[in-house]
């Protein structure tokens, strides 16, 4: 028997000795009173101080939860800290207080990882940590398994990212990470709001895989015996809301892209889409420069350099040219021929930008094609592509060609990476840092 099989065999005993002893290891219900945090911060007003017994007499009674992060015990007594969420805080059982038996059945049966409940009162020890002492607990929910110690030294290290939550658990700069991703989130949200545009969902299984130049992944709906496509790009629907009287638009959503994988690509990632009537693509270049500023980060804060794709891009190789662009730079004015959904500048450029930082593609945008007679035309050119065997070429969407026969107004659209934009804004190295729970190829 290997040794995690070992302590897993007495975590289950112990479990057992729980129940015994009336307790339910798997409880549905708590009675916290504070998070951690709120303790801590509320300390002065809470806590009391120990009298010539070492008994805390005044200050507030509280309950917190938490797992149990460290435990150690000195004779009649235990200290060890628990967190939450929010924080860790300190505990000190003494025998004496809570009684022999709860005591007993404390020290021999909780592990690090359990999660319990504490009732007590708070007080500063002599080395000056706030600290619970604690009147009665309970186990909220035994764990079986032991959590690695030192999970960064591990050989296999995409084991981080197979079990993340072990990952969160051991690593809080890994948990920072994803928190300050959603509040990345949260600030786009409420710029975008705040400027007019209304959030929308699209559909993400979709008859045609359009609004970009990828491989699709394809599944068939047994319901209506057809075949659907997960989406590539929300695009071409937005834009049919375009057509249908909204003004400003934007979707934060799920793509999915049946391509390779590197630290810059992921099958499923997250894309902020957004449309405006009315605007150009200097219009919107303006715009998402000043929402990415908004975003109070260093990384932006200077202005925007403008350069011509004809420039910087020589044979067509846009990754070696994209790879030497530090600074933010939107990279402007593409072949037509490879931006099949960007208004006319003229016989060979487009209306495009792609915004480049620190080598990575970060955002693409257009002014919108909106004659549908091109667009029919550049649809046909995707699908003699597509014929040739260019699995990543547009396919003819006839719908949206009628959609547009009804009108879309000027426009101008922009996709930004929202996991390449954390990926900048934490400083990390790949894709799979700022993913929760990234594809990856099972071990078995």
């Amino acid at each position: 028997m290997d040794n995690l099989e070992e302590i897993r065999k007495i975590r289950i005993q112990k479990l057992e000795n729980l129940k015994q002893a009336g307790m339910d290891p798997y409880t549905a219900n708590t009675s916290f009173t504070h998070t951690n945090a709120e303790a801590l911060d509320n300390f002065k007003k809470l806590s009391g101080k120990p009298d010539k017994e070492g008994v805390v007499k005044k200050g507030k009674e509280i309950t917190l939860v938490g797992r149990v992060r460290s435990l150690r015990g000195h004779g009649g007594s235990i200290f060890c800290h628990i967190e939450d969420g929010y924080a860790k805080i300190q505990l000190y059982f003494k025998k004496d207080l809570i009684g022999d038996a709860n005591y007993d059945l404390f020290i021999n049966n909780i592990d690090l990882g359990d999660f319990i409940e504490v009732k007590g009162k708070l007080f500063l020890t002599q080395k000056g940590e706030k600290t619970l002492q604690v009147l009665s607990w309970r186990i909220l929910t035994k764990a079986l398994m032991p959590i690695p110690s030192e999970w960064y030294g591990l050989e296999d290290v995409e084991e981080r990212f197979r079990k993340r939550y072990l990952d969160l658990i051991q690593n809080r700069e890994v948990k920072d990470k994803f928190i300050k991703r959603s509040e990345i989130i949260k600030k786009i949200r409420k710029f975008l709001d705040e400027n007019g545009f209304s959030e929308v969902e699209t559909p993400m299984l979709q008859t045609m895989a359009g609004g970009a130049k990828a491989k699709p992944f394809k599944t068939h709906l047994n319901a209506l015996n057809m075949d659907l496509y997960l989406r590539i790009a929300p695009e071409l629907y937005l834009k049919r809301l375009l057509v249908g009287g909204f003004d400003r638009v934007y979707e934060l959503n799920r793509n999915f892209r049946n391509e390779g994988m590197d630290r810059e690509h992921n099958p499923e990632f997250t894309m902020l889409e957004f449309y405006a009537a009315y605007w150009n693509y200097e219009t919107m270049m303006d715009f998402a420069e000043k929402l990415l500023n908004s975003l109070d980060n260093k990384l932006f804060k200077k202005p925007f350099k403008r350069v011509e794709y004809s420039d910087i891009v020589k044979n067509g190789n846009e990754k070696e040219a994209f790879g030497k662009i530090i600074e933010s730079t939107f990279v402007i004015n593409h072949p037509v021929e490879i931006s099949p959904l960007a208004k006319k500048l003229d016989d060979k450029r487009a209306a495009r930008f792609q915004l480049i930082v620190n080598g990575i593609e970060l955002a693409n945008g257009f002014s919108e094609l909106n004659d549908p007679a091109d667009q029919a035309e550049r649809f046909k050119a995707q699908e003699i592509e597509r014929r040739g065997g260019n699995e990543e070429a547009h396919q003819y969407d006839k719908d949206f060609i009628e959609a547009l026969e009804y009108g879309m107004p000027p426009a101008s659209g922009i996709g930004i990476g929202i996991d390449r934009l954390t990926v900048l804004l934490t400083n990390s190295k790949t894709l799979r840092e700022i993913i929760l729970f990234p594809t990856m190829k099972p071990k078995e």
